[in-house]
């Protein structure tokens, strides 16, 4: 009798060499972990950039190849605050990005509520005309809000920059609020009615805190477009009302670019847009688990 074994008819002898490794399984979770570092490092870089570059002296940050070791400096963040009048730049951004901010979400989520739940004559043309707002180029109302602005001798100030922030943010609001309303149960209204309540109280009371995730959201992008705002901001103010953006552009001084001085105001414009994103997301997350029905 053969030491080999008999095998059945249909089965294949085991190979005696099996090959030990890694299969090419294993290797899925490596290189997702490689691809989502390397976008990481591609986002995060130009940040990185920036800040070290705001803590460079201006030979420092000319030089080529790059200088990755440094002693580090605080003069262009001295230089910018105190003697080139960022702070009160950024403090002008933040009351008009606020502002503009909360009048938004005070006229836009009323009317997201109306358009998601009542029916009535030109809805659609209402609609369109809030969502194409937005689509208008700056640079084409750029002008005649510059002509009308000196007309009526506002130049330079922050009521101008709110009315015509508030144009193109409060469609935003809209538009994203609208869709949140309309992901609300009808039957939640419905329960509410045949408890006696008013439509006001149906709004405030049960679909604003369901929709607080569409509001969160519709926040953010409402002041980040106020906060970084550019063009209406150079036309329509000089000194009084100048923000942040306008300011750091204010630098660029025909060949010469102080580098060091735009990136630090740069990075102070950069720092509250974090802080308020990063403050609207743990109430954005909060929205997604509150309201719930019993």
């Amino acid at each position: 009798m053969s030491n080999d074994t008999i095998m059945a008819p249909g089965k294949t002898r085991p190979s005696m060499h099996t090959t030990k490794g890694f299969s090419s399984k294993s290797y899925r979770p490596l290189a997702e972990v490689l691809l989502l570092l390397l976008i990481i490092v591609f986002c995060i870089f130009p940040f990185y950039w920036m800040v070290t570059t705001s803590l460079k002296t201006q030979l420092e940050a000319l030089a080529s190849p790059p200088s990755w070791i440094f002693e580090p400096t605080f003069a262009n963040y001295i230089q910018v605050l105190f003697k080139d009048n960022v702070g009160q730049s950024l403090v002008n951004s933040l009351i008009v990005a606020v502002c503009t901010t909360a009048l938004a979400l005070i006229l836009g989520t009323p009317a997201a509520y109306a358009l998601s739940r009542f029916e009535f004559r030109r809805k659609k043309d209402l609609w369109f005309w809030f969502i194409t707002n937005r689509m208008v180029s700056p640079i084409v109302l750029a002008l005649p809000f510059f002509l009308i602005v000196r007309k009526l001798g506002m130049l330079d100030s922050h009521i101008v920059l709110i009315l015509i922030y508030l144009t193109f943010n409060l469609p935003i609001v809209i538009w994203i609020c609208t869709d949140q309303f309309r992901s609300i149960p009808w039957d939640l209204d419905e329960a509410a009615v045949l408890d006696g309540a008013k439509p006001f109280h149906i709004f405030w009371k049960i679909c604003l805190p369901l929709a607080a995730p569409g509001i969160a959201v519709s926040a953010i992008f409402s002041f980040i477009f106020s906060w970084n705002e550019l063009m209406y901001a150079l036309v329509l103010t000089r000194k009084v009302a100048k923000t942040a953006p306008a300011m750091a552009v204010g630098f660029m001084e025909g060949y010469h670019l102080p580098y060091g001085k735009i990136m630090a105001t740069s990075t102070l414009i950069v720092i509250p847009v974090i802080v308020f994103a990063l403050i609207a997301s743990k109430h954005l997350i909060r929205g997604l688990t509150m309201g719930a029905v019993k």
